[in-house]
């Protein structure tokens, strides 16, 4: 009985094992199905290659080899100007590198609004477009937004001066949207402390050079800082003292024309009598 009974239970510990064996296998089955239907329904993202810092770049910094790496980027996300082979990022090799114009940060990619060309140093002309010019503008505390403008920056430009001739003095808007390219001889546009400017360097068209030279020597150029997201544009502006202080002018006082009276004179012995008349009408 004995015997028959360890039978029965050593069968029925094989039997649960198997079960269990066979469930384990389903189970990982079932998984490795699964797995391979999510990989076969995933979208595919094409990537590119592309260069990217491999430690933090600061203003000024040359670009060397040794401070780029290549991975791979997300084609749907890749923004404009980056660089997809070494030939491209250093077309002369490292004895014309390239200069840092804006401080990145380590696997940030290296775009060319970020860098200079080949061979160029971080200066103003680095920062100029194609058919723009530098103009300096001479600023105190008052007329530069008490130091708190930076390259990069835009501004409006006032001038406040008196018109040839006249003896009253107005402000008007002369320019707006200036955008601010140096401070003083600082052009890092991650510069972010409060500095008294005495003159800012701002990139402006031809036009634009004669108008704010002539209007810099005829009178006093005040600058007003722009939003960062603010994309409206200002209208004429033009403020005298009597529109400020809501001084109206009046009008010139018109005479009434005198009443015209004519008269007769009659002698009577040795007396003039004057006698009014109505006056002819022509």
């Amino acid at each position: 009985m004995r015997v028959v009974f360890g039978l029965v239970l050593i069968l029925g510990l094989g039997l649960a094992g198997f079960a269990v064996y066979m469930a384990k296998n389903y189970i990982q089955s079932y998984q490795a199905q699964l797995e391979l239907e999510r990989a076969n329904n995933a979208p595919v993202i094409e990537t590119v290659e592309v260069y990217v810092a491999n430690q933090k770049l600061e203003y000024g910094q040359r670009l060397l080899k040794k401070h780029v790496k290549q991975v791979t980027y997300p084609a749907g996300s890749l923004p404009d100007g980056t660089f997809a082979t070494i030939e491209a990022l250093f077309p002369e090799g490292e004895d014309e590198p390239r200069t840092v114009l804006r401080t990145m940060e380590p696997s940030e990619a290296i775009l060319k609004t970020k860098v200079t060309g080949p061979g160029e140093d971080a200066g103003i002309t680095s920062q100029l477009e194609r058919g723009m010019r530098a103009f300096a503008i001479k600023v105190d505390v008052t007329s530069g937004v008490s130091g708190f403008l930076r390259p990069g920056d835009r501004v409006d430009v006032y001038w406040t001066g008196r018109a040839p001739g006249s003896r009253q003095s107005f402000t008007q808007l002369i320019e707006t949207g200036v955008r601010i390219v140096a401070v003083d001889q600082v052009a890092n546009v991650d510069r972010t402390e409060t500095l008294i400017a005495r003159t800012i360097t701002v990139s402006i068209k031809p036009q634009q050079v004669a108008a704010l030279a002539q209007a810099q020597s005829s009178g006093r150029l005040s600058l007003s800082l722009v939003g960062a997201e603010d994309d409206s544009t200002a209208d004429a502006i033009q403020v005298d003292q009597r529109s400020l202080l809501g001084i109206v002018e009046a009008a010139p006082r018109v005479e009434a024309p005198a009443e015209k009276i004519c008269t007769i004179k009659t002698r009577r012995g040795g007396e003039v009598i004057t006698t009014p008349i109505p006056c002819a009408t022509n």
